[in-house]
C-alpha cells in the first residue's frame, strides 16, 4: 500500500512555506501527500506541482466548504456561487496534477439546521455533485466524497447513505473516500462498513480516535487494513492528525510531541501492521 501524510497537520496555511514539510515528508518515508484547496487560485498551485513532482511525491487535493459555500443553502445564489467555488477547486486540482478532489463538499462544515436532511437538500446536493462530476470528467477527475459524523454534517453520516448518495448521483466519476475518525462515531462496524464500500472506495484516511500518533489509540487498525485487503483496496493510505494549529478540529491540549514524531511513529506503526 502507499502511505500519505495530510498536511492540515501544519494548519490551514498552504503555501510554499511548507516545502521545507514537503521534503521531511519525503525524507521519513511518505509516498504522496494529501493538499487542502483552501486557495482556489489556479496560479499559486503550479510551483507546488513543480515541487511535488521533484520530490517524486504522489498527491491527493482535498477540498471543504464552510459556512460562506453551501451546496444545500436555501439560497439559490450560495448554491450557485458553491458550484462556482468547488469547480474552482477542481481546476486546482488539475493543475496540481491530482487525479481526485476528495473531502466533505456536498455540503458546509458545521452548519446546521436542527433537522434532519430534507428531501429538497438531498435533491439540492445531488444536483451539485452531478455537475461537478460532469466538470470533473473534462479534466480526468474523480470525486471522492466523504462523510462527516454528526456534530460536523447533517447531510448524511454514516457508509450506507453515503452509498446511496453516491448510487442516486450515478455518475462513473463520483466515488467516496473513507475517513476512520467520523467512521469511529457513527458506524456499528469500521470493517463491514469498509466492505460495503468495495470499488466504489477510492481514499482512505486514517485517523486516530484523538486525531494524533496512530496505533496509540483505541482504533483498531489492523482490523482496517485487513477489511482493506478483504476488498482489493491499493490506493493511498493518508494519515489525517490535527493539533492545536487547526482551530477548527476543537484540539485544545497537545497531543504529541512534534510533527516529525507523530510522522514517523505513525508511518513505521502503519508498515508494521500492513506487512503481516
Amino acid at each position: 500500500m502507499k502511505f500519505g501524510m495530510n498536511l492540515l497537520l501544519w494548519g490551514t496555511e498552504i503555501d510554499e512555506s511548507l516545502f521545507p514539510v514537503l521534503e521531511k515528508i519525503k525524507e521519513i518515508g511518505f509516498d504522496g501527500v494529501e493538499v487542502p484547496l483552501f486557495d482556489v487560485k489556479t496560479e499559486n498551485w503550479k510551483s507546488w506541482r513543480k515541487k511535488l513532482d521533484e520530490l517524486g511525491l504522489e498527491r491527493v487535493a482535498v477540498t471543504i466548504n464552510g459556512p460562506n459555500f453551501n451546496a444545500i443553502s436555501q439560497d439559490p445564489l450560495m448554491r450557485i456561487a458553491t458550484l462556482a467555488q468547488n469547480k474552482r477547486a477542481l481546476d486546482c486540482a488539475a493543475v496540481l496534477g491530482s487525479k481526485f478532489l476528495t473531502g466533505p463538499y456536498h455540503s458546509a462544515l458545521g452548519v446546521f439546521t436542527g433537522k434532519p436532511a430534507t428531501e429538497e437538500e438531498w435533491g439540492w446536493a445531488l444536483d451539485h455533485i452531478r455537475q461537478l462530476a460532469d466538470y470533473a470528467a473534462t479534466l480526468d477527475i474523480t470525486l471522492g466524497l466523504e462523510y462527516l459524523n454528526r456534530f460536523e454534517s447533517y447531510l448524511f453520516t454514516c457508509t450506507d447513505d453515503m452509498l446511496r448518495f453516491v448510487s442516486e448521483v450515478d455518475r462513473p466519476n463520483c466515488k467516496v473516500m473513507f475517513d476512520t475518525f467520523h467512521a469511529n462515531i457513527e458506524e456499528k462496524s469500521m470493517p463491514e462498513a469498509i466492505k460495503k464500500c468495495g470499488d466504489t472506495l477510492i481514499h482512505v484516511q486514517l485517523s486516530e480516535n484523538d486525531r494524533a500518533t496512530l496505533g496509540q489509540g483505541h482504533t483498531s487498525f489492523p482490523e482496517i487494513v485487513k477489511a482493506l485487503d478483504a476488498i482489493g483496496y491499493d490506493g493511498m493510505l493518508s494519515i489525517e492528525a490535527f493539533s492545536m494549529k487547526l482551530t477548527a478540529a476543537n484540539i485544545w491540549r497537545k497531543m504529541f510531541e512534534s510533527e516529525e514524531q507523530l510522522m514517523r511513529d505513525s508511518l513505521n506503526y502503519l508498515k508494521n501492521i500492513t506487512t503481516k
